[in-house]
């Protein structure tokens, strides 16, 4: 067995292309470049807002224009970017543009790797590489696992790799999984292999198809786990992705750059990479900015929004009787929230005061 390493979430790895790398420093911007799909894969986990859709996101970054997309790879420093979907050559054109966009405007050492489940001829590829995609990982559906040899994704995998982009094949651990991994081997090629996960979109397909919860505290299917070790004996570029590892590690990475950068002085900053900070909603917006205004609040612990002045959480604490005594006569509501380091990101805890 080829030597392999292993961490605390389950996760294990032989060999981790440059594309996971990056990944694995939360150093990867994710583009979501259409919602258009031709497959109907039971564990497909893309949520309503997005499938079927033609929308196109960077991270959770509605993308209107170029700059939008822009932004947010500054905003998080993207070593990178992973372009997915839906189906990205559906939209190759688009695949294109936006590739010479990214590699233009951060430079040819801007790391730039594709999903897709297509077997694309190697014109399609040819352009690809030309203009620039660094990695290309295939995602054969399960149906053509057992006879993935003769299937197109075999020449369009040779092809792929004779273009001199890193070449690998990415699916989700279920049963056959070691038969991909055999014909991975054969071809020289990485082979990910992605935890099993339930999400609000699939999780009536993996109940029929007889999958269940790993634990009540994680969303991974069971054993899932053990088709990856089958996998694992039959290639020699292996990872294996586990469920935790995808949020404690790669997100969790992702939001910290991002927050790093994007946090006001007041803004608390967790480990997890979200921020924490204190609001003054409604009423009499007028008063309370004079209020912190007279007490000599300084200009950097608070900003003044549409609706509200947003707060550093220690000082609305030290301040609350003060300002309830006052404010909230006139509607005013006070609380401390959390949130995902976005515009308008998540909202992961509001406590009232």
């Amino acid at each position: 067995m080829e030597k392999f390493t292993e961490d605390q979430t389950g996760s294990f790895c032989s060999y981790l292309s440059e594309g996971c790398r990056f990944c694995q420093q939360g150093a990867k911007m994710v583009l979501f470049v259409t919602g258009l799909c031709p497959k109907s894969c039971f564990y497909c986990p893309l949520s309503d807002e997005r499938r079927g859709k033609d929308l196109i996101f960077a991270n959770e970054r509605p993308v209107k224009s170029d700059e939008d997309l822009l932004k947010e790879a500054r905003l998080m420093d993207a070593l990178g970017t992973g372009i997915t979907g839906g189906e990205p050559l559906l939209k190759v054109e688009r695949v294109l543009y936006y590739i010479r966009l990214l590699k233009s405007s951060f430079g040819k050492e801007h790391h730039i790797h594709l999903y897709t489940s297509m077997a694309p001829d190697r014109e399609t590829l040819e352009k690809l590489a030309e203009t620039g995609l660094d990695e290309i990982r295939f995602h054969p559906p399960q149906v053509v696992w057992g006879e993935i040899r003769h299937s197109p994704y075999a020449d369009a995998l040779k092809n792929a790799k004779t273009l001199g982009m890193e070449t690998g094949i990415e699916i989700p651990s279920l049963e056959g999984a070691e038969k991909v991994a055999a014909f991975a081997e054969e071809m020289g090629i990485f082979l990910n292999l992605n935890e099993l996960e339930f999400s609000d979109n699939n999780s009536d397909a993996l109940l029929e198809k007889g999958f269940s919860l790993e634990s009540d505290t994680s969303c991974a299917a069971s054993g899932s786990y053990k088709y990856a070790e089958k996998a694992f004996q039959a290639c020699k570029q292996v990872h294996f992705c586990s469920s935790t590892y995808k949020d404690a590690v790669q997100l969790r990475k992702r939001f910290q750059r991002i927050a790093k950068n994007t946090a006001r002085e007041f803004d608390e900053i967790t480990e997890d990479g979200t921020l924490i900070y204190g609001v003054i909603d409604g009423g009499s917006q007028k008063l309370a900015e004079e209020i912190l205004r007279d007490i000599e609040v300084p200009d950097e612990l608070f900003e003044v929004k549409k609706g509200k002045i947003e707060i550093a959480w220690w000082v609305l604490e030290d301040l609350k009787d003060g300002l309830k005594e006052e404010l909230e006569p006139l509607g005013t509501r006070l609380f401390i929230i959390e949130r995902h380091p976005f515009e308008d990101g998540l909202l992961v805890e509001m406590i009232p005061l």
